[in-house]
């Protein structure tokens, strides 16, 4: 069997070819944006439809762990895409696209509890909460309603970070990524932000079931 042979059949020499494909595509999916993004700013709307179908679905994900309600996430999703467009000229490429799209996605969300923060008033957690137990078991979207009702009651931003963390299972990392917080920042909101929950849990005899982050 020939050195070369032997050099391609090893294990590290595998990981190394997966991992240089994964850099690969990374780097063809980069040079697709900038090229759609330039045609985009010159007046190409095709352009801009390829981005919107190319990174849709990532976005979907990010707004749908704000309202599972279809009719409400796609329209945060339409609202990314529309105040994304008229920021185009702004991207520098410093930074994937993607990347770019998940902070205004942020800034989308943040308004967004900021607006529905106000409109909801106190609900009848304990009573909830009671029914379930007396039935012997919590439906899944009792449950999820539940919990939004209590993140309605924290702050926008303490609302944002626990969203992101409990409904996305982002890390403290992809959390600064896309708010711009520092990781500090970040994981002082979040132990403010638990504690506030849980004296709202306490004050409603409820069960504070959320887990730790990573």
């Amino acid at each position: 069997m020939s050195p070369k042979t032997t050099l391609e059949a090893s294990p590290r020499c595998a990981r190394l070819g997966a991992t240089q494909g994964v850099g690969g595509q990374e780097r063809r999916s980069g040079r697709r944006d900038e090229a759609d993004v330039r045609a985009c700013l010159a007046g190409d709307e095709i352009a801009y439809e390829r981005l919107v179908r190319r990174y849709e679905g990532q976005i979907g994900a990010q707004m749908r762990g704000l309202n599972r309600d279809p009719e409400v996430y796609e329209s945060l999703v339409q609202d990314v895409f529309v105040e994304a467009y008229f920021c185009l000229s702004k991207y520098r490429g410093e930074g994937s696209l993607l990347g770019w799209l998940r902070r205004i996605a942020a800034r989308i969300g943040y308004r967004y509890c900021k607006e529905t923060a106000k409109q909801h008033g106190l609900v009848m957690l304990g009573a909830q909460m009671r029914a379930g137990q007396e039935e012997g078991t919590i439906d899944p979207a009792r449950a999820s309603a539940l919990l939004q009702a209590l993140l309605a009651r924290l702050s926008p931003k303490d609302r944002m970070v626990l969203t992101l963390m409990y409904f996305e299972d982002c890390s403290i990392g992809e959390i600064a990524e896309r708010t711009g917080w520092n990781r500090a920042m970040v994981k002082m909101r979040a132990s403010r932000a638990r504690r506030k929950l849980s004296r709202i849990v306490k004050a409603e005899n409820l069960v504070e079931t959320l887990r730790c982050p990573r």
